[in-house]
């Protein structure tokens, strides 16, 4: 609970190094991606998503974002290709955004920040359980989406918002079926790539990140649902759920690489 605290309070993501050392690490996410920075890497190949609708089981509200939990325990829902060398199974989804539609993701591309940014997280089946692969440096694969606020939402969104009715407080979950995340997916395939990190504490080091170029687009209102989530107890005040982002980190010399020119 100390870390859920430590997070959403004015002594953030500045302070989380006291307790959890590893977030002044080497490799830590988000970062800022330059364009004249990066590399392209013709090796990069395109990356694959088969997921099974019939994985999907709940939606919650965990205090700090909204995630969608995957059953995990076969190989239903997979990434492979890409800068993998494995086959990922997918664990989770979950977002983070802004308390307004100007900022809210966490990685920046050439200064710009999107409303919000959706990971899908993986890990890699060959360690033998999630706890296993957080401690390897291929443990996780994360697949980054970005959300932008445009005239055009897409329809893929609709399904998540539609629940947050039901998941308002913090500890709530709701049933969630037959759903299939690649709906979600952007239509180019480009990504950058990086090693890094999760973005809450602990902050392991154990991520291959997919970092999609274009972002899918969803209306203000989607977003105000999103923010009309809280982070207490059904029985405490409401406080909205809102820039549950960590700013960006240092490189330290990390390259960044795209499988676009």
């Amino acid at each position: 609970a100390g870390a859920m605290f430590l997070y959403l309070c004015p002594s953030g993501p500045e302070r989380w190094h006291e307790n959890y050392p590893l977030a002044k690490g080497d490799e830590q996410s988000p970062v800022e991606i330059n364009s004249k920075d990066v590399q392209h890497d013709p090796a990069l190949g395109s990356w694959h998503a088969s997921y099974d609708p019939g994985a999907a089981k709940i939606i919650l509200n965990t205090g700090r974002t909204c995630r969608v939990v995957f059953d995990d325990t076969a190989d239903r829902s997979v990434l492979r290709g890409g800068p993998l060398t494995d086959t990922y199974r997918l664990r989770q989804l979950h977002l983070h955004w802004g308390s307004a539609d100007g900022h809210g993701s966490e990685h920046v591309i050439d200064g710009v920040k999107y409303a919000a940014e959706l990971h899908m997280v993986h890990w890699n089946p060959k360690y033998g359980n999630f706890a296993a692969a957080l401690k390897q440096p291929d443990g996780v694969a994360v697949v980054g989406i970005f959300l932008k606020v445009g005239k055009n939402p897409k329809p893929e969104m609709k399904r998540i918002l539609e629940e947050i009715e039901n998941i308002k407080t913090k500890g709530k979950e709701a049933p969630f079926q037959q759903f299939d995340p690649s709906i979600l997916f952007p239509k180019s395939r480009d990504y950058w790539s990086y090693h890094g990190s999760f973005t809450t504490p602990p902050c392991e080091e154990c991520i291959v990140w997919i970092l999609l170029r274009e972002p899918i687009e969803v209306s203000s209102d989607q977003m105000a649902k999103l923010r009309s989530l809280s982070k207490n107890n059904e029985n405490e005040p409401m406080s909205p759920l809102v820039d549950n982002w960590r700013p960006p980190q240092p490189l330290k010399g990390r390259i960044v690489r795209s499988s676009f020119k």
